[in-house]
């Protein structure tokens, strides 16, 4: 894919530059709303997405507000496969934001949750899940993987664990 050509919907973009585009008028308060075509946002600041389909996607990223670009690319194209897209889940990066179940359940409602590159000891769940294994909980499928980053590139490795990562998200959400 040509990265000249990539096109990124108008909430991501208000998202990720939410601190640095500038505003006319009145100050920026906390909770401001974005208004997108056909829907409102609430600018959260400690996630990234709009969570319409309440898919909470936890990254463990210490380069990036919430995600590389490389991964956050991957990401959208593992989403598209699957009829979503960055709209419709809520990405938390634990390395800056570290939050547990409990929070995330009260704040999001996830009805899915992937973790990438992070434990579930580290959410604070009683138990553990091997990585790519379909686990119910409280109401919510959740997924442990390794970080998106072992998942970029052609390697045998990389393409190891997309297929292993696909095979799981099928399951999930139907596709």
């Amino acid at each position: 894919m040509n990265s000249e050509n990539i096109q990124l919907p108008d909430f991501l973009i208000a998202d990720l530059y939410r601190n640095s585009l500038v505003i006319t008028g009145e100050e920026p308060k906390t909770g401001n709303k974005i208004t997108i075509p056909g829907k409102t946002v609430t600018e959260t600041g400690w996630y990234l997405g709009s969570n319409l389909q309440k898919i909470t996607l936890v990254v463990n990223e210490k380069e990036a507000v919430y995600l590389p670009d490389d991964s956050l690319q991957f990401l959208s194209s593992i989403l598209g496969a699957c009829k979503f897209n960055i709209g419709d889940v809520a990405i938390v990066n634990h390395h800056n934001n570290p939050v547990d179940y409990v929070s995330l359940k009260e704040k999001l409602s996830p009805g899915f949750l992937l973790l990438f590159g992070v434990t579930a000891q580290a959410l604070q769940l009683p138990f553990t899940i091997p990585y790519y294994q379909v686990q119910k909980y409280d109401s919510c499928q959740m997924l442990l993987s390794p970080s998106l980053n072992n998942m970029l590139g052609n390697s045998q490795e990389a393409k190891l664990e997309k297929s292993k990562l696909w095979l799981c998200l099928k399951k999930m959400f139907n596709v």
